[in-house]
């Protein structure tokens, strides 16, 4: 379990677009939201 309020490592993915986005590029600047969830049509 990570605790309430630890700093997430850095980390790099591709946008929708292709682009490489990491997460220090928004440190700062704007809030950051991870959502994982399964595939569309995957049962749960």
């Amino acid at each position: 379990m990570i605790d309430v309020g630890t700093a997430a490592p850095d980390f790099s993915l591709e946008d929708h677009l292709g682009r490489t986005v990491t997460l220090e590029q928004f440190k700062g600047k704007h809030h950051v939201l991870l959502l994982l969830y399964p595939l569309d049509f995957t049962p749960t």
